[in-house]
């Protein structure tokens, strides 16, 4: 029974309503769709209505079940009349929708009938309403242009914001009104970023407005380009260096050969660092090789070192022997002069010089000279040819041949001695041979010779 009278009720209130919600003849035309309502600030939203009365004049109220304010509540519009009015609505409560959202709101008449119509706008969050980006970086480049952009119908105005990225960190502040965007030119420091290899980047702009911060992440592009440049230096002469330096200044990983030759006598004294990766060899030369590859920023660096210390030795004593075999050779006359230790009857100390005279060719007018060093006399017997000519005073003794047959030699002696006794190195001088060849006067030397008197009689005290 109780379900038949409210059955009843129902029927009836709807029988009441419904003329009224069919007198009401209005139509609302929502005129833009970029309405955005951004949660940190809860900020009210505006529609720009268009509101036409197509029925009787009279007040019409605007009201929601939503928990939105809405400005104005009320307004009057004559018949046949289109107005034009900006409804804002405020929430009353935190939203967590995010996205387009639609609410639902009614328009009564005075009479109590009314209509229903639909609001469309965007929730989002502060971080949402930027756009932030850059052109292209170049590794050859000095500055960069980047950019934010607000995409919302939404007046920020006065807002600082950070822009971090690898290849600069500035901060800046600026006015941003509605879809408006700011761009900013940025040097760049090519030291920041040597070691980078192309690809994208991400660059973030820390925005704080009123209070309030959020992080806006964009792209750059770092463009690859492939920059390798090589320095050679060569220096020593003894010890030659050879340095090859080759630096990645591009934004890609390099591949680089580098290819040295030595030929078969300069490996030999070659020293390389870092060691080469191949060795190939090619008739007399040999080819050394290193295939590496180069991050950006680095550099790769090859020593090459070849002392030529040892071979220069080599040759320089190659040299004299020729040399000395040359003069050999090219001598005429040859003098060697020796000395030995006499034992003495009276106890002196004596040593005997002989004089070895080599004709290698035929020679004239031969005169042979020697000089009696100090301390020492003479002792006036001689062994093989007598001297020519005695000179006390002066201290020589002189030996003369008319000529000299070509390998002809003769063996020259004479004793010295002396009653002090000689201690330590004794020195004799050499011995001057002065002849004529071919009607042209020559000259030859004897070695000179050299008795250690203590050595010596330490040797006889033994035997």
């Amino acid at each position: 029974m109780k379900k038949i009278i409210l059955i009843i009720l129902l029927a009836l209130l709807i029988l009441l309503i419904l003329p009224k919600v069919v007198a009401i003849d209005v139509q609302a035309e929502q005129k833009s769709t970029d309405e955005v309502l951004i949660v940190e600030f809860n900020n009210p939203i505006v529609f720009d209505l268009n509101i036409t009365n197509l029925g009787g004049s009279g007040d019409f109220e605007f009201f929601n079940l939503l928990g939105f304010t809405m400005s104005p509540e009320r307004i009057s519009i004559r018949q046949g009349e289109t107005k034009e009015i900006q409804l804002e609505i405020v929430s009353l409560a935190p939203i967590d929708e995010r996205g387009f959202y639609t609410i639902t709101y009614y328009i009564k008449a005075d009479d109590a009938s009314m209509v229903q119509e639909t609001l469309t706008f965007k929730i989002i969050g502060l971080k949402d309403a930027f756009v932030v980006g850059s052109s292209d970086v170049d590794p050859e480049s000095n500055s960069i242009e980047i950019f934010i952009r607000n995409a919302e119908k939404f007046d920020f105005g006065n807002m600082d914001a950070t822009f971090s990225s690898p290849f600069f960190n500035i901060q800046k502040s600026f006015s941003m009104g509605s879809k408006e965007t700011k761009n900013f030119i940025v040097q760049l420091n090519s030291d920041d970023f040597n070691e980078l290899i192309a690809g994208f980047y991400t660059l973030t702009a820390k925005v704080n407005v009123d209070g309030e911060e959020a992080n806006v992440e964009g792209i750059i592009e770092f463009v690859e380009k492939n920059i390798v440049t090589t320095t050679k230096r060569d220096f020593g002469f003894l010890i030659t260096t050879k340095i090859i330096e080759k630096k990645n200044e591009g934004n890609t990983i390099e591949r680089s050969e580098t290819v040295i030759k030595k030929n078969i006598i300069s490996r030999l004294f070659a020293s390389f660092n870092p060691e080469p990766d191949f060795v190939e060899r090619e008739g007399t030369s040999i080819y050394y090789t290193w295939d590496q590859e180069i991050m950006p920023g680095e550099t790769l660096e090859i020593i090459v070192k070849t002392n030529w210390i040892f071979p220069f030795l080599i040759i320089l004593f190659v040299v004299a022997i020729v040399v000395l075999t040359k003069k050999y050779s090219e001598t005429n006359l040859v003098l060697k002069k020796k000395v030995s230790f006499v034992k003495a009857k009276g106890g002196e100390f004596a040593l005997k010089v002989s004089i070895s005279i080599n004709a290698k060719n035929y020679v004239e007018r031969v005169n042979v000279i020697d000089k009696i060093p100090l301390l020492v006399e003479i002792y006036e017997r001689f062994g093989g040819d007598q001297p020519s000519r005695i000179d006390k005073k002066n201290r020589r003794l002189e030996w003369n041949f008319e000529k000299l047959e070509a390998g002809e030699t003769r063996i020259l002696s004479y004793i010295v001695y002396s009653k002090v006794g000689v201690l330590g190195k004794f020195a004799l001088p050499t011995a001057t041979a002065v002849y004529e060849k071919e009607g042209e006067i020559h000259e030859s030397e004897s070695n000179r010779a050299f008795f250690v008197a203590e050595q010596r009689t330490k040797d006889i005290k033994e035997g």
